[in-house]
């Protein structure tokens, strides 16, 4: 059986509003998250999704409520909407850019570097700025970026979303096999029924604000994954099954 990696137990979070009212945005979030596992997280618009990434990202903090790691809190990779590479750095340098603010460039950590470069696709590509490349590119740029200094969790909000369809496809399976190669315990937030049926282990289905847990969807779809497994009844049926706890 596979260890906890992250332990989130009765969170909540309660915003001020402008006008000094209360707004929940979270209400009584209880998971547990599996070492090496992919789970995704999907529901309304502001039903809290990033709010909860934000909070194990230690960019927030919660109400009421714990969160407890197997390892370290600050071992943590996030990658947003938009890769916000920085423009006068190349590909390796915007990759190695974490390496230098924790003054971590060990040649064990440049030579994972390499392999995360090499991973992504990304070989030969180096040199290059983040106005020569593509959406799909950049997106994986931030993503070695993120597991540059081998976090043992990667949070991810919606990383995909402003890519065209196909891109977002094969960003998907990219994806997919830097996880089966690195083993990261993933938390991906998308507004992507289909997306999070094809990426994850198991699907965290959110109800409208105050957020909360509806249900939790385990996706037993074998590996490697392919494009064509969209076609199957048996992922037509997961995706049915998603948009029925969604209403």
């Amino acid at each position: 059986m596979s260890t906890t990696a992250i332990r989130i137990e009765d969170v909540n979070k309660i915003y001020k509003a402008s006008d000094g009212r209360e707004v929940q945005a979270l209400t009584h979030i209880d998971l547990n998250v599996k070492k090496s596992e992919f789970i995704s997280i999907i529901g309304p618009s502001g039903c809290g999704k990033s709010t909860l990434l934000r909070i194990l990202a230690n960019l927030d903090t919660p109400s009421s409520g714990s969160i407890t790691w197997e390892k370290s809190a600050d071992n943590i990779g996030f990658v947003f909407q938009d890769a916000t590479l920085l423009p006068w750095k190349t590909v390796y340098q915007n990759a190695k850019f974490p390496l230098e603010v924790k003054k971590i460039e060990t040649k064990e950590n440049m030579e994972n570097l390499d392999k995360l470069l090499e991973l992504a696709g990304l070989k030969g590509f180096e040199k290059a700025y983040p106005r020569e490349l593509s959406g799909g590119m950049r997106q994986r740029v931030a993503i070695v970026r993120a597991l540059s200094y081998n976090p043992d969790v990667l949070l991810m909000d919606e990383p995909f979303g402003a890519l065209d369809a196909l891109t977002r496809d094969k960003m998907g399976i990219e994806l997919l096999r830097i996880w089966t190669e690195t083993k990261k315990t993933i938390l991906f937030v998308t507004h992507s029924i289909s997306e999070a049926a094809f990426l994850s282990d198991r699907v965290i289905v959110m109800s409208p604000r105050p957020g909360k847990i509806d249900e939790i969807i385990d996706i037993n779809l074998p590996h490697p994954r392919t494009v064509e497994m969209k076609e199957t009844i048996e992922f037509v049926n997961y995706v049915k099954k998603l948009r029925e706890v969604l209403g």
